[in-house]
């Protein structure tokens, strides 16, 4: 905390060092998850250059900078930038591994029982056609409206609709069709 306190000094001072410090300690951190949103989909420049740009808006918004929550900071502006990067490329967002998930109860059974489900959502989603598994992400994940992906993707509004009920309708579909089989 201390280091972090004295790499928020200087970055607030305009002081190159403490952009320095702060890509000495994060910038792997930062690179796994924009490695793990682009995951391929990008050239290795492309990546080079997001996380570049999460340190630059770092240097930009050092003021809003919080000692203890500068890794949590740099993670959602991380995310976000490595998004935006595969949106403006026309490319398909990915399921995060974690996208999923939801605070494990205590009980190791119940435990085990919200991963089993988490995985079945997982494979669920990932069977959808492509076109609709797009969709279905930018809209119910990374909360994009009706229009924004309309836009996006080059679509009406009305397709985009029409897709997300299709979507939810081939989701349901599949995951009723596993608890009526006694499958997991």
């Amino acid at each position: 905390m201390l280091r972090e306190m004295g790499i928020l000094r200087k970055l607030r001072a305009g002081d190159p060092a403490g952009l320095e410090g702060l890509m000495e300690v994060y910038l792997p951190y930062v690179s796994v998850i924009v490695w793990n949103i682009l995951r391929g989909a990008m050239t290795a420049e492309d990546g080079e250059e997001v996380v570049s740009d999460v340190f630059l808006a770092a240097w930009d918004q050092a003021a809003d900078l919080r000692p203890g929550h500068v890794k949590s900071w740099l993670g959602a502006v991380a995310r976000h930038k490595a998004r935006n990067k595969l949106r403006q490329a026309g490319k398909t967002l990915p399921l995060e591994e974690n996208v999923l998930e939801l605070p494990d109860p205590s009980d190791p059974a119940d435990r085990l029982t919200r991963a089993e489900e988490r995985e079945r959502v997982r494979r669920a989603v990932e069977a959808l056609p492509d076109g609709d598994r797009e969709i279905f992400l930018r809209h119910y994940y990374y909360a994009q409206t009706v229009r924004e992906i309309a836009a996006a993707m080059g679509l009406k509004e009305p397709t985009v609709k029409t897709r997300l009920r299709r979507g939810r309708e081939k989701l349901k579909a599949m995951l009723t069709k596993g608890e009526e089989t006694g499958e997991a």
